[in-house]
């Protein structure tokens, strides 16, 4: 481990690449051409050359080493590219299964699932609230059969599997799981990520089902479960993403979500999970937004806030327990309906933006998302952008490419900063008496309050006055507004979706044992009015075949709604 304070000084930095010099040796490379086009040898780090002196030295630090500044791992993408992980779902699940299947044979290699709004809302396709959404911003998922169909012929045991819910997570991840057991996977090898954050719904996304005491038990519930049962997945990634497109600052989206992520450390610890064991576990989904220096010292700074918190604050010893891990997705609302072909340089900006501040994973936006879900043509695109900085680049050379720039280490400290002074006002309103932790009430108490709401609906207000009076610009947009013109071609999803998954989920539910059915939600019931853990009894109803809506119902007549307070 890493000396507790280094002064820069030129034998604290020898010592510091030589421990970094013995984890490289010791870990797997690529075998890949590391070199510049024209040929010229290329080392995997750059830092102060023997003799130098670097006052601060120990902030920026060296890959794989505390604070992790410059990347969890000495390798960086040496040792293992970034996860390609495109996010897809329309229509039904046979007609997303094809896409699936279309996004692996391009190359890409983990699958992340976008949900249609009923399914988000805890809804069957047939629920009155569902009319006329069913499939069409994501796919729709009413029971473990439609699950099954999702990743047909997909082995879940060899594909990593992000799914991006989180009001009904729980019973959705339930589902995920009784269609490995139908495949015959053995459950504790299943890898992925399954959102889950309901922090971010109150904050920012408004998708949540209950009140946010009981989804944080059902999130404990989980939590809990998979830590002795699916010891691979992980089962909360922190996000960010939804904070930045609500109209969030970059260190607002910084701050907000470490945060929560902080709430969930005070989850875990307050179920009696060891904090070495369980916040691996946790991973973190980011925005790349456009301003290409800005999110690169976003990234760096949230390794560095996380690993120093875990370490100093909650007693994480284990280094790993101090990684921050995180996806990152390219930025919607950066894409413009207005001359929509520039979405592709926006997109691949923002891209490697992510890259070279070292993301474990990315999507990359497709240029007609703005417009509609994404065609067959553009998600290849999609692909496609990500493949040409792998490939051709050489941006994945190098750990850390820009570390060292006076420019990237003071934005990096600048993040850390603005997010340091949010993390004290949230623990000013905190009540200070929550069971879980101080961070925990604070975040409920600026939920119930509608503070974070406020603190975000300002910075999009001047974001928006900027925009307006041309301080920002945007091309195609507020200028360079001259555009030849052409159609483009959009995937629309007909309401032949919304029927045909209608029907299906009534022959369905004419085809299972109602009795069983019955029995399982009555059980369910039950065990929720204990202490006891949720999931089996769930797992239980989705083996049974309850649908999606008729298990959230259940809890919804126990648990009640949450309603958000109004800000002027």
């Amino acid at each position: 481990m890493a000396p507790e304070q280094e002064s820069g000084s030129a034998e604290d930095i020898q010592a510091g690449r030589a421990r970094w010099q013995a984890r490289y040796e010791a870990a797997r490379t690529r075998d890949a051409d590391f070199t510049t086009l024209s040929g010229v040898p290329v080392e995997p780090v750059y830092a102060p050359q023997p003799g130098e002196t670097c006052k601060g030295f120990d902030r920026i630090g060296w890959p794989g080493e505390y604070p992790f500044t410059r990347g969890l791992y000495a390798t960086g993408y040496r040792g293992k590219p970034w996860t390609i992980r495109q996010f897809a779902g329309f229509g039904n699940a046979k007609s997303t299964n094809e896409r699936y299947k279309q996004i692996l044979g391009a190359g890409g290699d983990g699958l992340s699932v976008a949900f249609d709004m009923p399914t988000l809302m805890g809804r069957d396709s047939d629920d009155p609230y569902s009319l006329g959404e069913v499939g069409h911003c994501g796919v729709a998922i009413d029971s473990a059969q439609d699950m099954e169909v999702l990743f047909s012929d997909i082995p879940l045991e060899d594909v990593t599997t992000s799914m991006t819910i989180s009001g009904p997570a729980v019973p959705v991840f339930c589902m995920y799981l009784v269609a490995a057991e139908r495949q015959g996977a053995d459950l504790s090898g299943l890898d992925g990520t399954l959102q889950t954050d309901i922090f971010k719904e109150y904050i920012a996304q408004k998708e949540w089902l209950f009140p946010p005491e009981p989804h944080l038990r059902l999130i404990g519930d989980l939590m809990e479960y998979v830590a002795a049962e699916v010891p691979r997945y992980k089962p909360l990634s922190v996000s960010g993403y939804h904070i930045r497109e609500a109209g969030a600052t970059a260190a607002q989206e910084l701050a907000y979500t470490l945060a929560d992520g902080f709430a969930y450390v005070e989850l875990g610890r307050s179920r009696g999970l060891d904090v070495n064991v369980f916040t691996p576990g946790l991973s973190f989904f980011f925005d790349a937004h456009i301003d290409f220096f800005e999110e690169i010292a976003k990234f760096r700074a949230a390794r560095r806030i996380w690993a120093r918190w875990l370490r100093d604050v909650y007693g994480a010893t284990d280094p790993r327990a101090q990684w921050l891990r995180f996806h990152t997705q390219t930025a919607g609302v950066s894409l413009t309906a207005q001359q929509p072909d520039n979405n592709i340089v926006r997109t691949a900006v923002e891209a490697l933006a992510a890259v070279l501040a070292g993301t474990n994973s990315l999507h990359t936006n497709a240029l007609d998302e703005v417009l509609a879900l994404p065609s067959a043509k553009a998600a290849e695109i999609a692909v496609r952008t990500q493949q040409v900085i792998m490939e051709e680049t050489g941006a994945g050379n190098v750990a850390d490419p820009l570390g060292g720039s006076w420019y990237v280490e003071a934005l990096t400290d600048e993040m850390e900063r603005q997010a340091e002074e949010i993390f004290d006002k949230i623990k000013e309103i905190s009540p200070g008496n929550h069971p879980v932790g101080t961070m925990t009430g604070g975040i409920l108490r600026g939920i119930e309050e509608g503070w974070f709401s406020a603190e975000i609906a300002e910075s999009a207000f001047r974001y928006q006055t900027a925009l307006e009076k041309g301080d920002k610009k945007i091309v195609g947009v507020n200028c360079h507004t001259d555009h030849l013109g052409g159609n483009l071609e959009t995937l629309r999803i007909g309401s032949e979706v919304e029927h045909e998954q209608r029907r299906v989920l009534s022959e369905r539910r004419g085809a299972r044992d109602g009795d069983q059915v019955r029995q399982a939600l009555d059980r369910l019931v039950a065990v929720a009015l204990t202490s006891d853990n949720l999931v089996p009894p769930m797992l239980d109803a989705m083996r049974a075949e309850a649908t999606l809506g008729e298990v959230c119902d259940v809890l919804r007549g126990l648990w009640g709604s949450h309603t958000e307070p109004p800000r002027f």
